[in-house]
């Protein structure tokens, strides 16, 4: 219930409390100034005694609803046995004064509160408007036809307005336990809708667990592959090269090999420097996703001499760290494969920020390929889209490869909008 709807429950309650005394009032001073100077004494004390006895039943009705609040506002025997004394003393005090009908009026205030059944409501309030009509037709009781006639034409007329105010009273009900079952509905909604966010945040947060294990699994594979690809493939080639040197008596074709022996240590080094520094993202320690991306791009075209432009859209946000990190890993094998394979003289990344997603496109001019030929690259031994594709798919995202030969290469990677735990 809404701070108004208390507000007016008040205020009806405060009219039901004090509506009768301040009609009875009324009366009483509107009938001792117009009565007549001969009026008989015998009148008075029969007026001020019912007068009196009024007073006394709305003091003894009033103490009850101090004493049992919910009894005054629901229907019940002891209501129905005031609502019929209040009438009778209603009704003689009207014959004594017409101006009592005020105090008659008051039937119409309580009959649903006081008198229960929905026919007994009705003859109640049929009963306040006798008193009222013969009041307004002159007092009772009548002396002329005439009177009995306009009698009869008020308490029609007063009964039709009373039965269209119980009407339109019964809609308003019927309208108000109607919104307060909607609102029970809407807060059952929202409770339900409240749970299903909250068992979504958990499951988002097992995915991440989940992908986090995965993860590990995915970079023990991946430096596997950089080993097998790269060191190890050094390696061979240094062996070769001192056994040319250990063969040969020639000191300068010696020393020729011997040179290329320590290159290709050196290039292994470094592979295996990049290797282990890609086993967790040094980038991302200090700074957020788009600048370790923007540090990343412009340092890979700074050494390949590849025009690289990298391009944020939206709102940035801070990612989750396993969110960050998957999109970092795939830029940086996006790159590598741009190097590599692709023979591009532009690339461009851009992250963008939408609502409850993130996606991430690389676009290259290079030389491109038939994405339906990639099950026979993955065969060969190739890690890079496979691995962009299932690091995307652990944290519940797509990866999308467009690519056409001699036209260039488009990878497009969506990812959920995970925000980082503060």
């Amino acid at each position: 219930m809404t701070t108004a709807d208390t507000q007016i429950d008040r205020r009806w309650e405060q009219l039901h409390t004090w509506g009768p005394y301040g009609l009875l009032g009324v009366s009483v001073v509107l009938g001792v100034a117009s009565a007549s100077a001969g009026t008989s004494p015998a009148r008075w004390y029969t007026a001020w005694a019912l007068i009196a006895a009024a007073l006394a039943l709305q003091l003894g009705w009033h103490a009850a609803r101090l004493r049992r609040p919910d009894r005054g506002r629901t229907p019940s025997g002891v209501g129905t046995a005031y609502y019929i004394v209040r009438w009778a003393l209603a009704f003689a005090l009207t014959w004594l004064s017409p101006f009592f009908a005020f105090y008659a009026a008051a039937g119409y205030m309580d009959a649903d509160e006081t008198i229960p059944g929905r026919v007994w409501q009705r003859l109640g309030l049929l009963a306040s408007a006798v008193t009222v009509a013969g009041a307004q037709a002159g007092g009772m009781p009548f002396g002329s036809p005439v009177q009995w006639i306009v009698f009869f034409g008020l308490l029609v007329a007063n009964s039709a307005l009373q039965m269209a105010v119980a009407h339109l009273t019964d809609q308003e009900q019927q309208r108000a336990r109607e919104r307060t079952a909607t609102i029970a509905e809407l807060e059952r909604t929202n409770t339900a809708l409240q749970q299903a966010l909250d068992e979504n945040a958990a499951l988002h947060a097992q995915l991440l667990v989940q992908a986090r294990e995965a993860g590990v699994a995915d970079e023990r594979r991946r430096l596997a592959a950089e080993i097998h690809d790269t060191i190890a493939q050094g390696l061979t080639g240094i062996i070769a090269q001192l056994q040319v040197v250990a063969n040969t008596p020639d000191g300068d074709t010696a020393r020729e090999h011997t040179s290329r022996a320590m290159d290709l240590a050196r290039h292994s080094l470094g592979e295996a420097r990049r290797s282990v520094h890609n086993l967790s993202p040094v980038a991302l320690e200090n700074d957020g996703l788009p600048e370790a991306l923007k540090k990343t791009v412009v340092e890979w075209g700074e050494r390949t001499g590849v025009r690289a432009e990298f391009t944020v859209t939206g709102t940035t946000e801070q990612l989750h760290e396993e969110v960050a990190a998957t999109l970092l890993r795939i830029v940086q094998e996006a790159l590598s494969n741009a190097a590599r394979h692709a023979r591009a003289t532009r690339v461009g990344v851009t992250l963008s920020f939408l609502g409850d997603e993130v996606i991430l496109d690389i676009r290259d001019d290079g030389t491109g390929f038939d994405p339906l030929a990639l099950p026979a690259r993955s065969r060969s031994g190739g890690f890079g889209l496979d691995g962009m594709r299932a690091r995307a798919e652990r944290i519940a995202g797509a990866l999308t490869v467009e690519s056409e030969p001699g036209h260039g290469t488009a990878l497009s990677a969506r990812v959920p909008l995970v925000r980082h735990d503060r």
